[in-house]
């Protein structure tokens, strides 16, 4: 028997660490905090209780106590896990009522239930196209779709965020029989919304297919939340076969997992040939039921929506005052993400530990989750702030622009 030797030949493993102190330097390490709820839209972190600005729980439902006895009532009859795929025995009823539902409140034929958003989209693209098809993608598009474009190995382009006239010049020239457009409804670090409509219309004129990821539009946007393809009335009889529509639930439903929604025919290819449907245990139907329990309180509570929306017009309103005197600028959105861009790494990360230190949460987004020289506040509104609270931001805001003035 050899007895061990001590591995201590160079390798590229030395390098490492040498890579993580680059990156520190550069301002661009990142880390985890602990987290606990502590009522309303603050948390316990690290011990401490902040205010906080940076949850995608847009509708503040993720705390609700219908979906926290939703979820406790499914365990009673369903357990915990789910015990297999859901081509296998992991579809239970509960998964199975929630995509009807999900279909119904988004205007479509029909959903398919997933258990994690970024997996869905990183493998639906892969199913819906391949080598020697073509696929146009928006350069901010979000990294699970980026992701889905390169498994995919089909031809991918990629045209100036939301340039639908360059978008168009490139579905004229490509000689592919199958073509997919893939982008965010609403983007995710800018919270700009896209021209789904204008996208509709082009897809239609060059047989093209057109996947959207409504993200931060699902809960938010069109009435009753129902979404931005309900926001321009193209759902329903009105729906276009050409829209395959993807929404996360960890967000303004306040659970977790994601669906995908279209024509019976496109979701039936999708449940066919979707990698990370077929060969992953299925989401447990206690968050299903949850997120069922999420879907009424949405229809029965649209003040929820409301307040969001109140908040979102405050914070902007507010802004150009607390932020005078400095290049700091403030992007359109007319969603719960609202984009504070302050320039560089290390501004940005002073500004987001002077809000800290006023007991406030918002985190700072460097790149290459945005691009350089663009760091950026990325200020995430609820509905569970209150009117309060989005002043406490703004003086907060406020007192850092006269010290990064000064």
């Amino acid at each position: 028997m050899t007895a061990d030797i001590p591995d201590t030949a160079p390798s590229w493993l030395d390098e490492i660490p040498e890579r993580l102190a680059a990156l520190d330097a550069a301002h661009l390490s990142r880390r985890r905090r602990r987290v606990r709820p502590a009522g309303g839209a603050s948390l316990w972190v690290d011990g401490r209780e902040l205010l906080a600005f940076c949850s995608n729980d847009y509708l503040g439902l993720s705390q609700h106590p219908a979906l926290a006895a939703a979820a406790v009532a499914a365990t009673r009859v369903y357990g915990v896990g789910s015990g297999s795929s859901p081509m296998v025995s992991g579809h239970s009823e509960a998964n199975a009522a929630l995509e009807e539902e999900l279909a119904a409140f988004v205007g479509l034929e029909r959903a398919l239930y997933f258990y994690a958003g970024y997996a869905t989209n990183a493998s639906i693209v892969p199913a819906l196209v391949g080598p020697g098809d073509a696929l146009f993608s928006d350069a901010l598009n979000h990294a699970c779709l980026i992701d889905g474009a390169r498994l995919s190995k089909a031809d991918l382009q990629r045209y100036a965020h939301a340039d639908l006239a360059g978008l168009e010049s490139l579905l004229t020239a490509s000689p592919a029989r199958r073509k997919l457009v893939i982008t965010d409804a609403v983007f995710s670090m800018d919270g700009d919304v896209v021209d789904v409509a204008a996208l509709i219309a082009l897809c239609e004129r060059h047989d093209a297919l057109l996947l959207i990821d409504d993200a931060h539009g699902f809960g938010v946007r069109g009435p009753q939340g129902r979404g931005s393809l309900a926001a321009i009335g193209r759902v329903g009889p009105h729906a276009s076969r050409r829209v395959v529509y993807m929404a996360t639930l960890g967000k303004a439903a306040g659970v977790a997992g994601a669906f995908v929604a279209g024509s019976h025919t496109l979701v039936e290819w999708l449940l066919q040939k979707t990698r990370s449907y077929t060969f992953a245990t299925a989401a447990p139907a206690l968050l299903a039921e949850s997120v069922r329990a999420a879907l009424g309180v949405m229809l029965a509570e649209p003040e929820r929506l409301a307040r969001l929306q109140r908040n979102i017009a405050a914070l902007r309103a507010g802004i150009p005052a607390a932020i005078a005197g400095t290049a700091w600028r403030l992007l359109p959105s007319p969603t719960a993400v609202q984009a504070l861009v302050i320039g560089g790494n290390d501004e940005a990360l002073r500004v987001m530990q002077a809000l800290a230190d006023a007991g406030l949460w918002v985190p700072a987004i460097r790149p290459p989750t945005v691009p350089a020289g663009t760091a950026r506040l990325r200020i995430a509104l609820s509905a569970a702030h209150e009117e309060a609270d989005i002043e406490r931001l703004l003086r907060a805001l406020g007192e850092a622009a006269r010290r990064s003035h000064t």
